[in-house]
């Protein structure tokens, strides 16, 4: 037992008054005898028994009621368990992401959570909470109450490991308790790595009733052809059981399309056909699961020759008019001495074939023209050297080339997964008629790989920046060294490494991703372009590149739909942006992630636990109690007592 104020328990010195008191009213008397009274000597006797009996038990009642007066002003209490933390502040972590959407047995798990969090939350409690998408330091729960009942869904996945790192970034004098309320769907080991620092983190982890869900993963050109495009609408199918659902294809607001699907597996790829022209609408399904991945907004623009020059000899580059024929491309062919450099900022693709030296000038200009979206095409010369061809390839990195091998090799590997193959081959194909090169560079790759040797070198390497990228062989490929211009894969290689994803693919951005977007337009001095809908309208961080913006859009839009690119309001171009499908996966439900640690079973049990684990036991109203019980006993003794 301890005392909140020590200093008082020396008025218990007091109790020598009670005592000095009862020693004086003990003092002794002289007996003196008197005529006519020896009859009351037997009455006196008994009379000062009583009397002294009652005495020592005032003495009693006065002594105990006097220590327990002081006893309760001095506040005595026992410590409590956890009473280092008492000081804690209080910090809770609310997943708002999509998975969040599932129903429990009371509903939404994130309106339920936010319902308990109003209903439970003392309204002295001080705390913090931070969420995927808002924080807020510091507050009570009144003080937050529209903004809790106004949550929206985060489009940004739940990262608790990021969420962790800015409530330790939040400076403070005390130390933190920290609540994470969230479904676990996606949460990794290495995101709760248990440390000291981590010994107050508490989880409550609410359950979802069903876990089955049907997403829209993507949409993709399947085919190409005349006069129309046919598009393919992957969906993904979580759980076990579903029956046929409808799909709808929607351009513009206006329906064009719909039919039911079928799930005989995990994975079903629905193609519709569409006229070759611009497309400004979603697909959307109805199912009864998460409703955040049930529209896959996309936009296709209507289809324009893309522009290509190739740098090099004429004789060595006839191979590519074949191939970007003037009915889907403007082609043209110049040597480096008759190049016009104005012409290289109109390009989408620029064909480095065999140059046997790449001017310093060249090599800036095709800097510049990667950023602003372009596809360089690297085709090196047995006769340029390898210091020319790293300076060049050290404005992207990732690629840098070693020297030149006389071996014959086999081109067999295709990676299949990759963009430029997305939609070339209905299955993986090993039989091919391998090509070949006499003469390769060896080369240090940390680029994905597109083309692979036999001995697993690469043969066609990529670097993306998200709007452009450069492709590089490891070989020449004319006639004399190389028979790969004989090969069928060729076709398909050169046309999507010419193609502008932005003009001949769809267009289809995921929010809270930082992929740049590029636009053609020339703005004035002051100009700015906007994006919008209905719903929403913002400026995006932009750069201008000459005829061409680049826009990056962070964290906006809020909300996945289709938008306008304007300039002045005068439309530029569509573009939609989708929810990431990092969410759809119930099942992902990692909660024996967190098994080493305190797990609270709901959000009205956060204070009850915290408070009852951290308050001392306060015990100076039982000592009032007994207090007022010696004063009643003192009173009746006074009066019932003889």
């Amino acid at each position: 037992m301890q005392f909140k104020h020590p200093e008082i328990l020396y008025f218990l010195f007091l109790l020598i008054i009670p005592i000095l008191v009862h020693l004086f009213q003990l003092r002794k008397f002289k007996t003196e005898y008197f005529t006519n009274v020896k009859f009351l000597k037997e009455l006196a006797v008994q009379t000062r028994k009583s009397s002294k009996l009652k005495k020592y038990l005032l003495l009693a009642t006065r002594l105990l009621l006097l220590a327990f007066l002081i006893l309760a002003f001095a506040q005595p209490f026992f410590k409590a368990k956890d009473s280092k933390n008492a000081t804690n502040e209080l910090y809770i972590v609310l997943d708002n992401s999509f998975s969040m959407q599932a129903k429990g047995k009371k509903g939404e798990l994130l309106k339920r959570a936010v319902q308990d969090l109003l209903e439970h939350t003392p309204e002295n409690a001080n705390f913090s909470l931070i969420t995927c998408s808002d924080n807020y330091w510091n507050t009570d729960i009144k003080s937050i109450q529209k903004e809790l009942q106004n949550l929206k869904y985060s489009a940004s996945s739940f990262q608790l490991d990021n969420l962790l790192a800015k409530i330790k970034a939040h400076k403070s004098a005390y130390n933190k308790d920290i609540v994470v309320i969230t479904d676990a769907v996606g949460l990794q080991p290495n995101q709760v790595k248990k440390s000291k620092e981590d010994e107050n983190l508490y989880f409550i982890i609410p359950e979802a009733e069903k876990t089955d869900n049907i997403a829209i993963d993507s949409v993709f050109i399947n085919q190409t052809l005349d006069n129309f495009y046919e598009i393919g609408v992957n969906l993904d199918a979580y759980g076990d059981d579903f029956k046929d659902i409808p799909i709808a294809l929607y351009n513009n607001k206006k329906l064009i399309a719909k039919t039911l699907v079928n799930f005989e597996s995990k994975s079903k790829t629905i193609n519709f056909t569409i006229p070759k022209q611009d497309f400004h609408g979603y697909v959307s399904i109805s199912e009864t699961g998460l409703e955040y991945d049930n529209n896959y907004y996309f936009s296709i623009s209507k289809p324009e020759k893309s522009n290509v020059i190739s740098i090099g000899d004429p004789e060595k580059s006839g191979f590519l008019s074949r191939i970007y024929t003037l009915k889907e491309f403007n082609y043209s062919n110049f040597s480096l001495q008759s190049l016009d450099y104005n012409l290289l900022d109109k390009q989408d693709a620029i064909v480095l074939n065999e140059l046997k030296d790449i001017p310093q000038a060249l090599q800036t200009t095709l800097k510049s023209f990667v950023e602003k979206g372009g596809n360089v095409i690297l085709i090196p010369s047995s006769e340029c050297t390898v210091s020319n061809l790293n300076s060049f390839l050290a404005n992207f990195g990732a690629i840098q080339f070693k020297s030149l091998g006389n071996s014959e090799k086999m081109v067999t590997k295709i990676n299949f997964s990759h963009p430029l193959f997305s939609s070339v081959f209905e299955k993986k194909v090993d039989n091919f008629q391998y090509p070949n090169t006499k003469v390769s560079f060896e080369i240090s790759n940390a680029a994905p790989m597109v083309l692979g040797y036999s001995d697993q070198t690469a043969f066609l390497s990529a670097i993306e920046n998200g709007v452009g990228g450069i492709y590089v062989f490891a070989a020449a490929i004319n006639k004399i060294n190389s028979n790969f211009q004989n090969s069928p894969i060729i076709v398909p290689t050169f046309y999507n490494m010419a193609q502008n994803a932005q003009k001949a693919g769809v267009n289809a951005m995921i929010i809270d991703e930082s992929k740049p977007f590029i636009v053609e337009t020339n703005l004035g001095k002051d100009e700015i372009v906007n994006v919008k809908n209905d719903s929403e309208n913002f400026i995006p961080v932009q750069q201008i590149l000459n005829s061409k913006v680049k826009l990056t859009f962070s964290d906006n839009p809020k909300e996945a739909g289709n938008f306008g690119i304007f300039n002045n309001n005068q439309p530029i171009e569509n573009i939609s942006f989708n929810y990431n499908r990092t969410e759809s996966n119930l099942e992902n439900a990692n909660a024996n992630v967190v098994s080493d640690y305190k797990e609270i079973s709901n959000v009205s049990s956060i204070f009850d636990t915290l408070q009852a684990n951290r308050s001392d036991n306060q015990i100076w109203k039982w000592f009032v109690i007994l207090a007022l019980l010696f004063l009643f006993l003192e009173i009746l003794i006074q009066k019932f007592v003889k």
